[in-house]
């Protein structure tokens, strides 16, 4: 079943008085428990998709459903909550908060839920047990290597188990030992807890751990192929 539709999707972006296309009746579907990897040159769009997919971009025209909903019709209020249930995303500058905890950074999504703060503690624990950071939880981020911070930021977009994990150059910042690490987890977030995942990459390790590749260039997706883990 698909659980992201994108069906003739057109984007561009204004650049002075010219107009850029991105997307030009883009057409492409992620199946649930995917592990999908977009690769291509820069520019090419890879990280618009990703953000039309979670509703931080809207295409100039065209359809995007992500888990039953038209994304790209809602408005912002809509839009917020929405995310919340259903988007985790991981930036690859890890975007942690300095000031906060590793246990406070993986809490904050679940401040706008209704859990109670025992049930929050829980989630946060299951959270970073779940990519080994449970030693680490009154660390900050300055206190941390950058393949503990990036695990963190992963913990914290899983934490509210959304329906889609999205990661843009998640190892671009990372030592070789760390994007093991933390691709190996990706692996284990898939097939172990049945996480949809999209990742945009240049990084061929990377690819190597999805189970489709796609390569989009010039906003075209010009080849399908399957990784070595399919």
């Amino acid at each position: 079943m698909a659980i992201v539709e994108i069906r003739d999707v057109h984007k561009s972006f204004q650049r002075d008085a010219q107009a850029v296309e991105v997307f030009a009746g883009l057409d492409v579907d992620f199946e649930e428990a995917s592990f999908t990897a977009l690769m291509g040159p820069s520019g090419s769009g890879k990280s618009t998709l990703l953000n039309l997919v979670a509703g931080l971009d809207r295409p100039t025209s065209g359809v995007v459903r992500v888990a039953g909903s038209d994304v790209s019709t809602m408005s912002a209020s809509q839009l917020a909550p929405w995310r919340a249930r259903h988007i985790g995303f991981v930036f690859q500058s890890y975007n942690l908060l300095p000031v906060l905890t590793a246990f406070q950074n993986v809490e904050l999504p679940l401040l706008l839920t209704d859990l109670s703060k025992a049930e929050r503690r829980e989630r946060v624990m299951v959270a970073l047990g779940v990519v080994g950071l449970e030693d680490r939880k009154d660390h900050y981020p300055r206190q941390m290597s950058g393949g503990q911070e990036q695990r963190a930021a992963i913990a914290r977009a899983i934490v509210a188990d959304p329906t889609l994990i999205l990661l843009d150059e998640p190892t671009g910042q990372l030592d070789a030992k760390s994007s093991q690490e933390v691709l190996g987890l990706l692996q284990r977030l898939n097939g172990e807890f049945r996480k949809t995942i999209i990742v945009v990459t240049h990084d061929p390790n990377a690819a190597d751990k999805a189970k489709t590749v796609l390569h989009l260039e010039k906003g075209d997706l010009v080849e399908k192929s399957r990784g070595a883990h399919a």
